[in-house]
């Protein structure tokens, strides 16, 4: 099962889990109701104080979430940014420029900057990260593009 599979397995075990809650809820909501509404008793405000810290906790529990920020592994295997992916010994990184993919795959720069449709004003000394993000293609397409030149020589 892939992660998208194994997600829907997840949502649909909530979905029984709040469900079967919904349900209990239903069927005690009488003996909830007189709970809270009855007499106070010796210790019952010491019951409604870890109530009340119980319930803060499960909140802030709920919240954790949205304010933590994302920490993303760019050392990982899906990850583009470090990437260096080999096609026949050369590597092809984001902090390459173009003049050193030309001089790394022996594939013209003017080659890769036509093939990706940038304009031929581009330098050969800009980076391939900073133009992937500024004309939207990915390392990956310049490593194809590399791959069909060396395969149509």
């Amino acid at each position: 099962l892939d992660r998208h599979e194994w997600g829907s397995i997840h949502f649909w075990i909530s979905v029984v889990l709040f469900s079967v809650l919904s349900l209990h809820l239903t069927v005690h909501w009488r003996w909830i109701v007189n709970v809270a509404a009855g007499q106070p008793r010796e210790g019952s405000g010491l019951r409604a104080g870890l109530g009340i810290v119980g319930l803060a906790a499960l909140v802030a529990l709920a919240i954790s979430p949205l304010l933590t920020p994302v920490e993303r592994d760019l050392t990982s295997k899906g990850s583009s940014f470090l990437s260096s992916h080999k096609y026949k010994g050369i590597t092809i990184r984001g902090s390459m420029t173009l003049k050193n993919v030309e001089e790394t795959a022996e594939v013209p720069a003017i080659y890769i900057i036509e093939s990706l449709k940038l304009p031929e004003s581009i330098s050969v000394e800009e980076r391939l990260g900073p133009l992937k993000r500024k004309y939207r293609f990915e390392i990956n397409d310049v490593r194809e593009i590399v791959k069909e030149y060396k395969n149509r020589k």
